[in-house]
């Protein structure tokens, strides 16, 4: 997560007449504010009741401590060198931790980072280049890293600068408007028509995505359509006549033969089998005796006007 730390040193005096305020190095600054001392009234650290006259001191809460005392109270461990920061030093801090100014440094190429932007991987610091470098895209145009904070974009699992993501053809940036992506080259809609989408043959416009192909010229999935009833014939079953498709059901109530027994079409496409006889057709399930109604399929029948009979009720014609 990026960062930027900028920290004031502590001041630190020391003062052989009388006691006197000196501000706190560290990032829980005590109160500030100013004692006047009798003469003969005794001035001591809080915790070790030593003398502070002609000692540095700080007051916390109102309460004088000396160095030592503080350090020992109140002073933060680095984290780098696990030693106090004193009162001394700058006490660098950053979600709770804290470092030395002299350790607060990359953890891959050393540099100070006091005064710089930096960023944090798994607890470890780093400057901004040493992440880009280790952790940050690499453009697929360009192959420089992409640095925290710029825009980039992305598909498929690649990534770009956005001033790198442009039209192969015309050269002009991409953004966000549509593109379509050809042998690992990237182009704008209205260059990839122009270069490589084929006309649709019934409204002549370019198709770009689910085309159909049909008596080898090149259709919109939405334009393929029966010439019937309109209904889209990609992925659908359909047939065609005089080089106009039709779905099946349009085939059918258009061209097919009727059924002699009950009357509907008899498409005759998948290999689907009927009976024909004297200008009449039956599917093969309605090709059944008028009186006992067995199949016929395969027998001898005999014929009484409009029906058909088996053998053995034929008997009584």
């Amino acid at each position: 997560m990026p960062g930027l730390y900028k920290g004031d040193g502590p001041q630190c005096s020391v003062d052989s007449s009388g006691p006197r305020l000196l501000p706190s190095c560290l990032s829980d600054t005590p109160s500030i504010g100013l004692r006047r001392v009798a003469m003969g009234e005794r001035y001591d650290c809080t915790e070790c009741q030593e003398s502070l006259y002609g000692h540095k001191y700080i007051l916390k809460e109102e309460k004088p401590y000396c160095i030592k005392c503080y350090e020992t109270l109140f002073s933060n461990t680095c984290e780098v060198c696990q030693k106090l920061i004193s009162c001394t030093s700058k006490d660098l801090s950053y979600k709770d931790r804290h470092w030395h100014s002299e350790c607060f440094l990359c953890n891959k190429c050393s540099r100070s980072l006091v005064d710089r932007p930096f960023a944090t991987k798994d607890e470890a610091l780093m400057c901004i280049e040493c992440y880009s470098n280790e952790y940050s895209a690499k453009c697929h145009a360009c192959l420089k890293t992409i640095m925290p904070g710029s825009k980039k974009m992305e598909h498929k699992g690649n990534s770009w600068h956005e001033s790198c993501f442009t039209c192969n053809r015309c050269q002009q940036p991409i953004g966000t408007r549509s593109f379509v992506q050809k042998d690992a080259n990237n182009y704008c809609l209205p260059c990839y028509e122009k270069q490589f989408a084929l006309q649709c043959v019934h409204c002549k416009k370019p198709i770009t995505t689910g085309g159909v192909n049909y008596h080898d010229q090149p259709w919109h999935k939405e334009c393929f359509v029966c010439i019937g009833c309109k209904q889209q014939l990609a992925g659908q079953r359909f047939t065609s006549r005089d080089d106009f498709a039709y779905c099946l059901d349009c085939f059918c109530n258009l061209f097919a033969k009727k059924c002699a027994y009950c009357t509907t079409p008899i498409s005759g496409l998948g290999g689907s089998k009927y009976i024909s006889f004297e200008q009449r057709q039956w599917h093969n399930d309605c090709f059944n005796c008028k009186r006992c109604c067995v199949s016929l399929v395969g027998r001898g029948f005999l014929t009484c006007k409009d029906d058909i009979l088996c053998p053995d009720c034929g008997k009584d014609i």
